[in-house]
């Protein structure tokens, strides 16, 4: 049984960094063509795709996100990171990590067969 699980911050100040870590157990985050996404849910709103980091490393980032977003992993941990540059109080969001068979950018919540339970992030000073 896969399991994801996020950690980082709960408050971050404006114009700071997001730093979240996702840790999988259960299955390696090097298994081919398998692929590990950062999608969010700001309160009220839809999920948003941030990005992804596949099996070899290879990253992909959302195109309205990708000047602030940063994507690696820790294969010996195995463990991906989110990096989310000058925050403001609209990155507030419940923030999930989730794996893909195959790279897909989409937030479909079926297309994802495991998810962490989120980790709730708000951006206030």
């Amino acid at each position: 049984q896969v399991q994801l699980q996020e950690s980082g911050p709960g408050l971050v100040k404006p114009s700071q960094t997001l730093s979240l870590t996702c840790t999988v157990s259960g299955g390696s985050i090097t298994t081919y063509d398998y692929h590990w996404s950062w999608i969010r849910q700001p309160p009220g709103k839809g999920l948003e795709w941030m990005g992804a980091i596949g099996y070899s490393g290879s990253t992909y980032t959302s195109p309205a996100l990708k000047s602030r977003t940063s994507i690696s992993r820790d294969t010996s941990k195995n463990q991906f990171t989110l990096q989310l540059s000058s925050v403001t109080p609209e990155d507030t969001a419940v923030y999930y990590c989730a794996r893909s068979a195959g790279f897909i950018a989409t937030p479909v919540e079926k297309l994802y067969d495991y998810w962490g339970q989120g980790t709730q992030v708000t951006v206030s000073s």
